[in-house]
C-alpha cells in the first residue's frame, strides 16, 4: 500500500504542470512497451530517455507494403490489394527524399496510418486514402492527379483529410478552427474521413516523443480536447484509451510514470485474488452451459488520473476495484451469464444498466453490472457478445462498410444524423472559434436514456431538462410546451433528467418559449428550436405593438392603417427604407420610429395640406403581462397591475411601462411629451409584481415578526430587506415585495400600518 499511496502523492505534487497550444505536425514513434522506472529522474533527463526510446524502436509494424498487403489480404479480394500497392507506388514516388525527425522515410508515416485502419478491417479505399493522405499537402502531387489515378470517392477523402492549401492565417486557432471544421463537414458527408484522420493522428501520437516540449504538449492537449473524446464517441475506445494516455505521457510525464508504476506494482499483489474470482466465475458459467471468454480490464492511466483528480480519491480507492469482460455467443447468453454471475455474487443494483436493449448513440452495446466481491471489494463486469466487443474496441469502423459501387450501409445513418446537427451547430455560432468550442462541448456528452409515455426510447445528454426532450419530440412539442411529469409526477421544466425516467410533456397551443429556457437546455436542437421562435414571437409583438402605435397617432385624423391607399402607402414604407408594411410595424414597435412621425409622413402622402399630426391621442395601449418579449416595466417606479400608466419606446427594451406619477417622466413631458403613450392593463394578472415600500418601525425585536405576519396574511411575499437604524427608537426599512397587483398591494399597506411596531407606511420609487 505505501508505494500505491507514495504514488498518489507523487502525482499530486506536479499538480500544476502546464500545457497548452494547438495542433502541429510530428514525428518519431512512441513505445507501446512497458515503461521503465524513472521514479527519481528529473524531467530533462526523462525526456531524453523518452526520445531515446523513440529513435529506437521501429516505426510501426508493419512497415513495409509486403506486410501491410499480407494482412489486409486476409479479409481483402486480389484486385483491391493489387490497387493498394499502386497507391503505394504512388505515395512513395511522391514522398522520395522526405523524411521524419527519426530518420525513417516519410513514406513509413502513411504506411502506419493504413496499418491501423487494416487492424480494423476497413475497406480498400479507406486504406489507400490514408496512403495518399499527405501527398497533395507534402508533395508535388495535385488533387486532380489523385481522382485521375484512384477515382473522385478516394480523392474526396485525401482532400478532406488534408490541411486547407497554403492559405495563410491570423493565428494557429484561426488555421484549427478551419482545419477542424472541413473535416467535420466532410466527415457528416463521409465518415471514413475521420477514420483516416484518427489513425493518421494516433499514429503522430505515438512518435510525439522528439519533438521539443512545448509544441509536443500543444498537440497532446489538442488531442486530448477533440480527438479523443470524437473517439469515445464514435465508440473507438481502444483508439481512445491509447489516444489518452499518449496525451498523458506528453503533457504530464511525471504523473503518467507514476501512476504507470503504482499500476504495476498494484496489479502484481492482486493477480491472485482476481484468478480466484475469474476461475469462480468460468467454472460456473461453464457448468450452466455457456461458451465464454473471461478476461481482466485494466484501467488506463489518463482514466485513472482523471478519476483522482474529479472526485478527489486516493490511487488506492480507484484501483480498488476488480475488471471483467466476459464475452459470450449471442444476446441470449448475456443475459443468461448476468443471472449466473448475480448467483455467484450479490449485485449492487443501482450499479446495473443495459446497454444491449438501450445501445448507446454510437452503437456501444453490453450489460453492465457491480457485484460484491472477496472482502466486500466491487467486481465490476461487462457481459456482451463477440460482436459487441468488436464494436466496443472499434466502434463505428465496424458499422460502416461500403461496397463495391461504394454504397454505404447502417452507419452512414450517424453520419446524415451528425451532418444535421453540425450544421444546426454551426448556424449558431458567432464565429469559427465558437464553434469549435460549441463542437467540443456537443460531441463528447455523457447520456442519459428516458422514454416517451408510449415507450419510445430518447438519448439526451447528461444534465438534459423536459426541455430538451420536448424539442428532441418534435420542435412544434418544445415550442408549446407548459409543463411535464416526470414518472407520473408534475415537476419543473428545469428538472435535470436520469436514465429510465418516463417524461410526459404537456402543452397548450397558445404556448409560447420563455428565455429563461436558454438558461437551463442543453442540446442544440432545443437552443435553436427556442431562439427561433423567440426572434418570431418577438417579431410578432413587435408588430402588434407598432400597429397600436401607429393607429393611435392616425386616430385623430379618424382614419386607421386600413383606411389607407395601398399603393400610396407602400410607396411611403419604401421611402422610409423598408421592404413591407410588417417590417416598418415592427420597427416602430421596436423603437426604431415613431408611430407620430410615421403617420405624419402618411398622412402628407395622403393630403399634402395636412402639416402635422396632433399628439393628443385618446386610445392607449393594453399592456399584458403576456406582452413580456417586447414590453417591459421600468424598475425606477416598480407599476403593478391596476396603477395608473403610460410609456415609452426604447430601442433596447421596446415599450417601457411606468407609473403615470413617476419622477422620470417629468423632464419628459416638458421637452418631448409627444413621446409618451397612454396605457392602459388588460386582462388579470397572472404573475407577480415588484413593489417598494419604505417603512418607518419602532425599534422592536417584534417588528420583523409582525411584518411576516402581515405579509402572509396578505399573501405577498418579501424579495429584499434593508434595514438602517437612525435613532435608539426607530428604523428605516426599505422593502421590496411581490404582489399580485395593485388590489392586494393596497390590502398590504392597510394591514401594515396596522401593526403596532410600525409607525409609517407608504409606496415609494427607486
Amino acid at each position: 500500500m505505501g508505494s500505491e499511496m507514495q504514488a498518489a502523492t507523487n502525482c499530486k505534487q506536479v499538480a500544476n504542470e502546464s500545457s497548452s497550444g494547438n495542433i502541429a505536425p510530428t514525428q518519431t514513434r512512441q513505445s507501446k512497451s512497458a515503461s521503465p522506472d524513472y521514479q527519481g529522474l528529473s524531467k530533462s533527463h526523462f525526456h531524453t530517455q523518452l526520445a531515446k526510446r523513440a529513435s529506437q524502436d521501429s516505426i510501426a509494424a508493419p512497415t513495409s507494403i509486403d506486410k501491410l498487403a499480407e494482412s489486409a489480404s486476409l479479409y481483402l479480394p486480389k484486385e483491391e490489394i493489387t490497387k493498394i500497392r499502386k497507391a503505394h507506388e504512388f505515395a512513395a514516388a511522391a514522398h522520395e527524399g522526405q523524411s521524419r525527425r527519426t530518420g525513417h522515410p516519410y513514406i513509413t508515416h502513411p504506411l502506419a496510418a493504413a496499418s491501423i485502419l487494416v487492424d480494423m478491417h476497413l475497406d480498400h479505399k479507406c486504406i489507400i486514402a490514408a496512403l495518399l493522405h499527405d501527398v497533395v499537402e507534402d508533395t508535388e502531387a495535385t488533387q486532380s492527379a489523385v481522382n485521375r489515378q484512384f477515382g473522385r470517392e478516394v480523392g474526396h477523402l485525401v482532400e478532406a483529410v488534408s490541411k486547407l492549401g497554403h492559405r495563410i492565417y491570423k493565428s494557429r486557432d484561426e488555421a484549427q478552427s478551419e482545419n477542424l471544421q472541413k473535416m467535420i463537414f466532410a466527415m457528416c458527408k463521409d465518415i471514413r474521413v475521420v477514420l483516416v484522420k484518427m489513425a493518421d493522428r494516433l499514429h503522430n501520437m505515438r512518435t510525439l516523443a522528439v519533438l521539443p516540449t512545448i509544441k509536443r504538449r500543444r498537440i497532446a492537449q489538442e488531442t486530448l480536447e477533440i480527438y479523443a473524446p470524437l473517439a469515445r464517441r464514435l465508440g473507438m475506445y481502444e483508439i481512445m484509451a491509447e489516444l489518452e494516455d499518449l496525451c498523458f505521457e506528453n503533457m504530464y510525464p511525471l504523473r503518467s510514470a507514476c501512476i504507470r508504476r503504482a499500476r504495476k506494482k498494484f496489479a502484481s499483489n492482486r493477480n491472485s485474488i482476481l484468478k480466484e474470482i475469474r476461475d469462480r466465475l468460468t467454472k460456473a458459467i461453464r457448468n450452466a452451459g455457456i461458451e465464454a471468454k473471461i478476461v481482466g480490464r485494466q484501467k488506463h492511466l489518463y482514466s485513472i488520473y482523471r478519476k483522482m483528480k474529479d472526485r478527489h480519491k486516493s490511487f488506492r480507492e480507484i484501483m480498488d476495484v476488480y475488471g471483467l469482460r466476459i464475452v459470450v455467443s449471442s444476446v441470449d447468453d448475456c443475459y443468461r451469464t448476468l443471472g449466473v454471475v448475480h448467483g455467484e455474487y450479490k449485485p449492487l443494483t443501482d450499479r446495473f444498466k443495459d446497454y444491449v436493449a438501450i445501445p448507446k448513440s454510437n452503437g456501444y452495446q453490453s450489460l453492465h453490472t457491480a457485484l460484491f466481491g472477496l472482502d466486500s471489494v466491487p467486481i465490476e463486469v461487462q457481459i456482451r457478445t463477440h460482436e459487441m466487443d468488436d464494436i466496443a474496441d472499434h466502434g463505428i469502423a465496424r458499422h460502416t462498410k461500403y461496397n463495391s459501387n461504394g454504397n454505404a450501409s447502417p452507419g452512414q445513418d450517424l453520419s446524415e444524423r451528425w451532418l444535421q446537427e453540425v450544421l444546426e451547430l454551426r448556424e449558431e455560432s458567432k464565429g469559427n472559434y465558437d464553434f469549435v468550442e460549441s463542437l467540443k462541448s456537443y460531441l463528447f456528452p455523457e447520456e442519459v436514456y428516458v422514454f416517451s409515455p408510449d415507450g419510445d426510447i430518447y438519448t439526451l445528454p447528461s444534465g438534459a431538462s423536459p426541455i430538451d426532450f420536448a424539442y428532441a419530440i418534435h420542435t412544434d412539442i418544445g415550442n408549446t410546451c407548459v409543463a411535464c411529469r416526470i414518472d407520473r409526477a408534475l415537476a419543473p421544466l428545469n428538472t435535470r433528467l436520469n436514465t429510465g425516467q418516463t417524461v410526459n410533456i404537456i402543452t397548450a397551443h397558445d404556448a409560447a418559449p420563455s428565455p429563461d429556457w436558454l438558461n437551463y437546455v442543453i442540446t442544440n436542437k432545443a437552443r435553436s428550436g427556442i431562439r427561433q421562435a423567440l426572434r418570431a414571437n418577438r417579431r410578432s409583438a413587435a408588430i402588434a405593438l407598432g400597429t397600436k402605435l401607429l393607429n393611435q397617432s392616425l386616430a385623430h385624423a379618424n382614419t386607421h392603417i386600413r383606411n389607407l391607399d395601398f399603393r400610396r402607402l407602400r410607396k411611403v414604407v419604401r421611402g422610409l427604407g423598408f421592404r413591407s408594411v410588417k417590417d416598418l410595424l415592427a420597427a416602430i414597435g421596436r423603437g426604431e420610429r415613431t408611430g407620430y412621425a410615421v403617420a405624419r409622413r402618411l398622412l402628407e402622402h395622403e393630403n399634402p395640406d395636412y402639416s402635422a399630426v396632433p399628439v393628443e391621442i385618446t386610445e392607449a395601449v393594453g399592456i399584458s403581462q403576456r406582452d413580456h418579449l417586447i414590453i417591459s416595466f421600468a424598475r425606477c417606479c416598480f407599476p403593478v397591475h391596476g396603477d395608473p400608466i403610460v410609456g415609452h419606446i426604447s430601442h433596447q427594451r421596446g415599450f417601457v411601462v411606468h407609473r403615470d406619477s413617476c419622477p422620470n417622466l417629468v423632464e419628459i413631458r416638458r421637452r418631448a411629451a409627444d413621446e409618451l403613450t397612454p396605457a392602459k392593463w388588460v386582462g388579470s394578472p397572472d404573475k407577480e409584481f415588484p413593489a417598494i415600500l419604505k417603512l418607518e418601525a419602532a425599534n422592536d425585536p417584534n417588528a420583523l415578526s409582525d411584518l411576516a405576519v402581515a405579509m402572509r396574511q396578505v399573501g405577498a411575499s418579501i424579495k429584499s430587506l434593508k434595514v438602517e437604524n437612525d435613532a435608539e427608537e426607530h428604523a428605516l426599512v426599505d422593502m421590496e415585495v411581490s404582489v399580485r397587483g395593485l388590489a392586494q398591494l393596497n390590502r398590504l399597506v392597510r394591514r401594515i400600518a396596522a401593526t403596532p411596531s410600525i409607525k409609517e407606511v407608504r409606496r415609494a420609487f427607486r
